[in-house]
């Protein structure tokens, strides 16, 4: 089973956990228009891309002991490097001794033993712009959500700066080559929809034998996807690409609790559940919603369950092959 997997922050690197049990041969095309955080900081300091989202997908594939998790995933809590991640440092080591950041990651790759490979959606400088309902624009990754929180308006679309960013030759490849294409899940308008939004990337995938399978989100992201339900997600893609680019949904029909939701109501986030009126909606559409319960719940956090979902997709593929 080749696959290729659109999306960045951690929803895409817990997916990857639960597909690797089932290939080796997956392409993991991350978003980096990040600005905020340590990886801002990296981006700004050394002109390089945001690794934060590569990292966690590196971590993810990857086949090392713990403590070596541990270590990439480590936090400096004091002095000038208060806050940065370690792995962070050691992308951006590697990209000053290699040059480039297609080598980089390729070195990468075999020194963590990587089930396939990570890629960014593409080598450019690449920022977001936020097209909000109120005529507002808003420039920049971290200050999207914030604004629209405080503002009280909703996101029309967005788009990159510079509109013309162009993907990797290796992603169009993979693209052509693969079985199953994966939007998501994650953010959907600051980590799924950028992705796709890369020069040629919505007719690669249109154009390749792949069927395309869109992981919606189990809650709502206060500041980007405020009261959307299941078809409210699939139709923000639609907009941003083509009304054909999604064949399957895989959506969330299991309510969770009051007491395992409280965390995240308490931020303004709300269960994404489908439904049979969403569902007739989207198979109209010609999209075949599979729904069940995808809840994985570990210390109170929501997250899918990515062996469910891997399993599924694995299945899929063998019943095409048979």
């Amino acid at each position: 089973m080749k696959i290729v997997v659109f999306g960045g922050g951690t929803g895409l690197s817990i997916l990857l956990r639960g597909l690797k049990r089932f290939t080796r041969d997956i392409s993991a095309v991350v978003t980096v228009a990040d600005n905020g955080g340590g990886s801002g900081v990296l981006r700004e300091d050394l002109g390089m891309l945001p690794p934060g989202d590569m990292r966690n997908c590196i971590i993810a594939l990857s086949d090392i002991e713990p403590t070596m998790v541990s270590l990439m995933q480590h936090r400096f809590k004091e002095g000038y490097l208060k806050g940065q991640s370690f792995g962070n440092l050691f992308i951006a080591a590697m990209y000053e001794i290699f040059g480039d950041y297609e080598h980089a990651l390729k070195e990468i790759g075999g020194i963590f033993r990587l089930s396939g490979k990570v890629l960014p959606m593409t080598l450019q400088d690449a920022q977001l712009k936020a097209f909000l309902d109120n005529g507002d624009i808003i420039l920049g990754e971290k200050d999207i959500p914030e604004y629209v929180s405080k503002s009280g308006c909703i996101i029309d679309r967005i788009s990159l700066v510079p509109e013309e960013c162009l993907p990797l030759d290796e992603t169009l490849k993979d693209i052509s080559e693969a079985d199953i294409v994966v939007l998501g899940p994650g953010s959907l308008y600051t980590s799924v929809i950028p992705n796709i939004l890369v020069g040629n990337i919505t007719e690669a995938i249109e154009n390749s034998k792949a069927k395309v399978f869109y992981v919606c989100n189990l809650m709502t992201q206060p500041g980007e996807t405020d009261n959307y339900n299941v078809y409210d997600h699939v139709s923000a893609i639609i907009k941003h690409s083509s009304r054909y680019l999604i064949d399957y949904v895989i959506a969330n029909d299991e309510l969770i609790s009051e007491d395992q939701i409280q965390n995240y109501k308490f931020k303004g986030a709300k269960q994404v559940v489908a439904d049979r009126e969403q569902i007739q909606k989207l198979e109209e559409m010609n999209i075949k919603v599979i729904s069940s319960n995808f809840i994985d719940i570990k210390k109170n956090y929501i997250r899918h369950n990515s062996e469910k979902i891997g399993q599924l997709l694995y299945n899929y593929c063998k019943e095409k092959n048979s």
